[in-house]
C-alpha cells in the first residue's frame, strides 16, 4: 500500500481564506470522481465557509470528557475505517483534547498518510516550530500550538494562500473573519498592517526555501548541471588573500540589490602545490561572511577555475563574484589566469571581476611550487620539441665552441625542460639532445657513429646528468604536490571544525561539508541495530543498519549499497554515494568519520545534559527553597507561640483588651503560616504536575469579591471596573482566587495609600483580560522574567515578608487553566499585570481556538 500524499494550505494569518481554498479544491476532485470526505473543518462560524461545505460528506466527530466538560475531536478511527482517497483536516497545528490516541493533530494525519489516505490541510505560518519565537518578537503574542518545520516540508504539495494586509483588514472590517464586538480589538492588535506584512513576507520566504529544496532535488535526481536562474545566487571566490574582505562587501552589495538573493562565499584548497592562502584571513573573512547573513564553504581542486564552476552550478549560482589578478602583467601573458579561464567557461553565470588593491603586485605568501600537472607535462614536451632544434641551429651558427660547451648548452636545456615538464619530458629531451649532439656536433659530422671514446663518454655523462636531474626535480614537485595536499586537508578539516563547534546541528554540518568538499549526491551515518550481529554479512543486511543522520538525496540503508563506506567503528559506518573516491582521498575521509562519530556523541550527551536539567532545577529550587523558608516559615510560627504562650502563662494577668490583641495576634500569624504553607504546597503540585484543576463557566464578577474579602481590611481599598455584559470565562474558581489574591496582595503592597490598585476586565479575540493596575515605584522590564522565579524578589519592589512565591505560583495556577499571566508598564508609572482567560463560549464551542484561526487575534 503506496503511502499518501499531504497538501498544505498555508497562510500568513487567520483570515486568508485557507479553508476555503480547501474545500475548493474538495469540490474539484469530487467531480472529476475522487471519494473525498471532510474529516475536520472548523468554520468558526464564517458564513461563506460553512457554504462552501456544502454536500461534501461529513465524518461525525468523536465526542471528549475532560475535566466535567464535553469537546469534539477528529475521528481517526472513523476515517480509517471509511478509507476515502481524500480526507479534509483543517487547522495542522491543533492539540488535542487529552484522552485522545495522539496529542497533536498532524500526528492523526500520518497515521492517515500511513493508510494510504491522501490529505488536505491548513496551517498558518506563526504555527511552524522554527518562527515562533520570531512570530512572538512582531506581534506579541506566544503562539503555544505549533508544527516540527519537518512535518510541513515532507508534504508533497505546500500552497499558499495569499492576501494583502489591506484586504484581509477590510474582509475583518466586513465581519466576514470575526464577530462584530471582536473586530475593533482584533484591527487595533494582532492584525496591524505592520504585522501583517511582517507576517506576510515570513511566508513567502519560507515557501521560497521550501520551493527551492524541491528545485534542488529535482535538478539532483535529473543530472541538470546547467544554471536556472529562479533565485539569485552570489557566489564570492575566496584566495586567501587580503582583497578577500572587499570581494566580500562587493559581493554582498550585489546580493542586497537583489532582495532575498543568497551569499555565499567558496575557498577552493588547492592541491596542485600552488600555496598562497593565508589561514588568519580566510578566518576573518569567514566569520564577515556569516556576519552578513552568508555562508564560507571550501573544496578541495587543482583547476580552479573548473572547482570553481563546479560548486556554482552545485548550488544553482547566478552570479560570480571574483578579484582581479595578483598576477603580474608578464605572468599574465604566459597564462590567461583564473579570471580569464572562469569567464570563457561560465556559461550562463554572470561573473563579475572587481578591482582591489592588491590587483598586480604578485602572488603573497610563500614560495610559488610546480606540479607535473598534464598541462605542465605537455608544455615540458612543447619545450623540448622546440627548443631543441632552435638551439642546435644557434650552435650551428656560432662554429667557434668547442664539444664540452655544446654539451653544457644542451644539459641546461634539458634542466629547463625538467623544471617545466618534470622526468619523462626530460628523458625525452636528453635522448633527443643527445642525439642531436652526435649527428651535428661529434665527429664525423653528419653522421649517426662516434669515432673518439671521449667523445662517447661525454654523451654518455650527458644523458646521466639530464635523467638524475629530471628524476629530482620530479621528486621534488611530488614531494610540493602531497604538501600542498595535506594542507588543503588540514584547511578542510579546519573549515569542518570550526562548522561543528559553531553549528547547533554539528553531525548535519558536518555531513553536509563532507557532501560539498567532495561533490557527492548523498551522505549517510548508518549505526548497526541491536542484535543485529557481526561478520561481513552484515553489510548487505539492510534491516541490520538504521540512518542516524542523512545530507543530500537518496541515502544508503546499509553499506554495500554506497560508492564508497568508510567504518567508523564496530557500529557507526559513513556511507557516500555519488561517485567512487580514490585512495589518496581515504585519510580525510577518515577524518570526517571520526569527526562524525564525535560530533554524534556530542549530540547525544546534549540531549542527555537536557534530561539531567530539570533535576538540577529541582536541586537548586529545593535549595532555595529551604534557604527561603528557613526565616518565612520561623517568623509567624514564632509570633503565633509567643501570643499563644503569653495568653496561657500565670505569671500575667490580661485584660480583655490585652487578651483580645493577642489573640488577633496568634490568628494573623496562623493565617500568614497558612498562606504560605498553601502556597509551598500548590508550588510542589504544580512543579511535580498533579495540580487538580476543574474549569467551568464561571462570571469573573463572583471571583474578584471574594478574592477582596480573602485580602481583609486592605483589600475593599480596591477599585473594580469590571462591565455587566463581560462574557463568562473556563476557569476553576479556587485556583482563579488564589490567583487573584497574590496578585492583588502584591499590588497593594507596593501602592502608595492615595493611589490604591484598580481590577479592571475587558474582552476580545476570545478571551477576557483582567488587569490588576498598581502605581507603584514599578519594575524594570530587564526583571520581569525573574520576578516570575520561585524564591525570587525584585530589587526595586523587595519584599522582606514573604518568600518570593506569590507571582510564580499565581502564572503557573493561571497557565494550568491555559490562561496567561504577563506584567506591562502603567502609564504614569507602576506596573500592571494582565491576566488572560478563555471565554466560555469560544472554549466550548471551538476547544482548541488557539491552533487555528482564532489563534492570532489572542
Amino acid at each position: 500500500m503506496s503511502r499518501g500524499q499531504l497538501r498544505i494550505y498555508l497562510g500568513a494569518a487567520p483570515g486568508v481564506g485557507k479553508t476555503y481554498a480547501m474545500l475548493e479544491e474538495a469540490h474539484r476532485r469530487r467531480e472529476r470522481g475522487t471519494d473525498v470526505v471532510v474529516g475536520f473543518v472548523e468554520t468558526h462560524g464564517r458564513k461563506h465557509t460553512l457554504d462552501m461545505i456544502g454536500d461534501l460528506e461529513l465524518v461525525p466527530r468523536r465526542t471528549v470528557e475532560y475535566r466535567g466538560a464535553t469537546f469534539t475531536e477528529m475521528d481517526v478511527d472513523a476515517i480509517l475505517a471509511r478509507r476515502p482517497e481524500v480526507a479534509l483536516v483543517d487547522e495542522l497545528p491543533h492539540t488535542n483534547v487529552p484522552g485522545c490516541r495522539n496529542a497533536k493533530r498532524w500526528q492523526d494525519i500520518q497515521e492517515l498518510l500511513d493508510a494510504g489516505i491522501h490529505v488536505l490541510s491548513t496551517l498558518n505560518i506563526q504555527h511552524l516550530e522554527s518562527l515562533n519565537d520570531v512570530v512572538q518578537t512582531i506581534t506579541g503574542v506566544p503562539q503555544r500550538e505549533t508544527v516540527p518545520d519537518e512535518v510541513v516540508r515532507r508534504a508533497e504539495q505546500v500552497e499558499l494562500v495569499d492576501m494583502t494586509p489591506e484586504a484581509l483588514r477590510h474582509r475583518m472590517a466586513h465581519g466576514n473573519v470575526y464577530r462584530p464586538e471582536k473586530i475593533d480589538a482584533a484591527l487595533g492588535n494582532y492584525f496591524r498592517v505592520g504585522n501583517l506584512t511582517a507576517l506576510r513576507e515570513l511566508a513567502l520566504l519560507w515557501l521560497a526555501d521550501k520551493v527551492d529544496e524541491q528545485l534542488d532535488r529535482y535538478r539532483s535526481q535529473h543530472k541538470i548541471e546547467a544554471t536556472w536562474e529562479a533565485r539569485e545566487r552570489v557566489v564570492v571566490a575566496l584566495t586567501g588573500g587580503p582583497e578577500g574582505e572587499t570581494l566580500i562587501r562587493r559581493a554582498a552589495r550585489i546580493a542586497d540589490r537583489a532582495r532575498g538573493a543568497d551569499l555565499l562565499a567558496v575557498h577552493v584548497a588547492r592541491n596542485d602545490g600552488l600555496a598562497g592562502a593565508d589561514p588568519a584571513l580566510l578566518a576573518r573573512q569567514r566569520i564577515l561572511v556569516e556576519s552578513m547573513g552568508g555562508t564560507y564553504h571550501q573544496v578541495i581542486g587543482t583547476d580552479v577555475p573548473k572547482a570553481l564552476l563546479d560548486f556554482a552550478r552545485g548550488v544553482n549560482a547566478t552570479q560570480l563574484v571574483l578579484g582581479a589578478s595578483r598576477r603580474g602583467r608578464f605572468a599574465q601573458i604566459l597564462s590567461q589566469g583564473v579570471g580569464v579561464s572562469t569567464i570563457v567557461e561560465s556559461g550562463a553565470i554572470d561573473v563579475h571581476l572587481v578591482t582591489h588593491d592588491e590587483a598586480g603586485r604578485g602572488r603573497f605568501g610563500g614560495p610559488a611550487g610546480s606540479a607535473l600537472s598534464a598541462h605542465r607535462r605537455s608544455a615540458g614536451y612543447a619545450l623540448a620539441a622546440l627548443g631543441l632544434p632552435l638551439l642546435t641551429l644557434l650552435l650551428h651558427q656560432v662554429s667557434d665552441l668547442n664539444l664540452g660547451t655544446d654539451i653544457l648548452l644542451f644539459l641546461a636545456a634539458v634542466v629547463a625542460v625538467a623544471l617545466v615538464g618534470g622526468k619523462w619530458p626530460a628523458v625525452v629531451a636528453a635522448l633527443g639532445g643527445s642525439a642531436l649532439l652526435n649527428f651535428f656536433f661529434v665527429p664525423p659530422i653528419g653522421r649517426w657513429t662516434i669515432t673518439d671514446r671521449e667523445n662517447l663518454l661525454a654523451l654518455a655523462v650527458f644523458v646521466v646528468v639530464a635523467i638524475a636531474v629530471s628524476a629530482t626535480v620530479d621528486a621534488a614537485a611530488r614531494r610540493t604536490r602531497e604538501a600542498a595536499l595535506a594542507g588543503a586537508e588540514a584547511q578542510t578539516l579546519a573549515t569542518v571544525a570550526g562548522s561543528v563547534l559553531r553549528g547547533d546541528r554539528p553531525l548535519t554540518a558536518l555531513l553536509e561539508r563532507l557532501q560539498e568538499t567532495f561533490g557527492l549526491e548523498s551522505v549517510t551515518l548508518l549505526e548497526a541495530r541491536e542484535g543485529a550481529g557481526h561478520g561481513p554479512e552484515r553489510r548487505h543486511e539492510v534491516g541490520s543498519w538504521r540512518v542516524v543522520a542523512t545530507i543530500g538525496g537518496q541515502p544508503c540503508f546499509a553499506p554495500n549499497e554506497a560508492d564508497t563506506d568508510v567504518p567508523v567503528s564496530d557500529d557507526l559506518t559513513l556511507v557516500l554515494r555519488g561517485q567512487p573516491l580514490a585512495a589518496a582521498d581515504r585519510r580525510i575521509l577518515e577524518a570526517f568519520a571520526s569527526q562524525a562519530a564525535l560530533a554524534l556523541r556530542h549530540e547525544r550527551l546534549a540531549e542527555q545534559a537536557a534530561a539531567a536539567l530539570p533535576l538540577a532545577a529541582a536541586d537548586r529550587m529545593r535549595t532555595a527553597l529551604l534557604a527561603a523558608v528557613s526565616h518565612d516559615l520561623r517568623t509567624p510560627l514564632a509570633s503565633a507561640k509567643a501570643a499563644v504562650d503569653s495568653l496561657v502563662s500565670d505569671e500575667i494577668d490580661f485584660d480583655e483588651a490585652d487578651r483580645a490583641e493577642l489573640l488577633a495576634t496568634a490568628a494573623e500569624s496562623l493565617d500568614r503560616l497558612n498562606r504560605l504553607v498553601e502556597n509551598l504546597l500548590d508550588m510542589s503540585r504544580l512543579q511535580a504536575g498533579v495540580l487538580g484543576a476543574t474549569p467551568r463557566p464561571m462570571g469573573v464578577e463572583e471571583v474578584v469579591p471574594h478574592a477582596l474579602d480573602e485580602l481583609g481590611d486592605s483589600g475593599r481599598t480596591v477599585r473594580m471596573r469590571i462591565p455587566a455584559d463581560l462574557p463568562a470565562v473556563v476557569a476553576d474558581p479556587g485556583l482563579l482566587e488564589r490567583v487573584l489574591v497574590n496578585v492583588i496582595g502584591n499590588a497593594l503592597r507596593y501602592s502608595p495609600s492615595d493611589r490604591p490598585p484598580l481590577v479592571k476586565a475587558s474582552e476580545h479575540a476570545g478571551r477576557v483580560e483582567l488587569r490588576i493596575v498598581d502605581h507603584g515605584p514599578g519594575i524594570p522590564e530587564t526583571e520581569w522574567d525573574r520576578v516570575f522565579l520561585p524564591f525570587q524578589r525584585s530589587g526595586d519592589r523587595s519584599n522582606d515578608t514573604g518568600v518570593g512565591l506569590g507571582l510564580a505560583l499565581a502564572r503557573g495556577l493561571s497557565e494550568a487553566m491555559d490562561g496567561t499571566l504577563v506584567p506591562e508598564v502603567t502609564p504614569g508609572g507602576g506596573l500592571t499585570m494582565v491576566l488572560s482567560l478563555p471565554v466560555a463560549q469560544a472554549q466550548e464551542t471551538a476547544p482548541a481556538v488557539m491552533a487555528g484561526e482564532g489563534a492570532g487575534a489572542a
